[in-house]
């Protein structure tokens, strides 16, 4: 089967800077995949070079089999992508707003899927409002369907639920994953590494230009063996041997890392002859949040 994104050796340099140093990445045909990285990191420019708003120095990108320089109408039409920045006419209504959308990919008679989307994003109300009457949220909400206007098979999502209320979020997500299910191949940047750890299968990290890391989500949590153990001590104090294991906290509330289970027993015994009782106690394994913290400081 053709990968639904293939990146061989992307390099980009501007001037005397390299924001991204060959990278290599293959995205199979309705994967979630994650794009972490910290700020300055070169996702949204590689999503850029995709997408055909960038050319990268040297490499190559394609988009079902479709190379994004060569031939660039074909890719394009099989990518959709919301991108980070809130971006809008403000001279028409939401469905006007789909509607030329459509007509940029030679679309008629898309009349059903534009009222579908606007269903599924919870925008019907808001089909005839002005986009400059929109809250930033339903902004967003209209830029996920410009983005689904011409059925892509490959959405790529730049931190979709930015400055976006839970509520939406939700919702969001529940029809991200409904396309997902339905042979989407979705590709998400997000700075909530909750909702990361939740929906891809599959995550790379970019540091610098440079992919560090690229793994099923699975995998990446085992790859920090170990477990977490966080206490509510009476009264305050942790003992000076457990001090090494404290992660975050103070004397009362703390929270220690631990190589495996049978370091909460050591944890138990000292507290018990240091005279410290624990009013309550929580085990947890580490998350993804705490892995890429792990993997960026390296």
């Amino acid at each position: 089967m053709i990968p639904a994104i293939q990146i061989e050796q992307v390099v980009k340099r501007y001037g005397g800077f390299t924001a991204l140093a060959g990278v290599s990445l293959q995205i199979e045909q309705g994967e979630f995949f994650g794009l972490l990285g910290p700020n300055g990191a070169g996702k949204t420019t590689l999503i850029s070079i995709l997408a055909g708003l960038n050319i990268a120095t040297s490499g190559s990108t394609a988009v079902m089999g479709h190379d994004v320089v060569r031939g660039y109408r074909e890719a394009r039409r099989a990518l959709g992508v919301v991108p980070q920045e809130l971006v809008f006419d403000p001279f028409f209504t939401v469905r006007e707003a789909l509607t030329i959308q459509s007509g940029y990919f030679g679309l008629r008679n898309n009349e059903a899927w534009i009222e579908e989307l606007l269903h599924c994003l919870d925008l019907t109300e808001k089909a005839d409002t002005n986009m400059r009457q929109l809250s930033g949220g339903m902004k967003r909400r209209v830029l996920i369907g410009q983005a689904l206007v011409h059925k892509p098979p490959v959405i790529v999502l730049d931190e979709p639920t930015a400055g976006v209320d839970v509520e939406l979020r939700q919702s969001l997500w529940q029809f991200i994953r409904r396309l997902n299910q339905d042979g989407h191949t979705i590709v998400l940047t997000t700075h909530y590494l909750e909702e990361a750890e939740a929906l891809c299968g599959r995550i790379a990290m970019l540091k610098r230009g440079e992919i560090v890391a690229s793994d099923t989500t699975k995998n990446l949590l085992k790859s920090f063996s170990g477990c977490q153990i966080k206490l509510k001590l009476a009264p305050p104090g942790l003992p000076a041997e457990l001090q090494s294991l404290l992660m975050q906290g103070d004397s009362e509330n703390c929270r220690l890392a631990l190589e495996g289970y049978d370091g909460v027993e050591r944890v138990l015994a000292a507290l018990r002859v240091a005279g410290v009782r624990v009013l309550e106690m929580e085990i947890a394994q580490p998350d993804l949040e705490e892995v890429f913290v792990k993997i960026m400081s390296h």
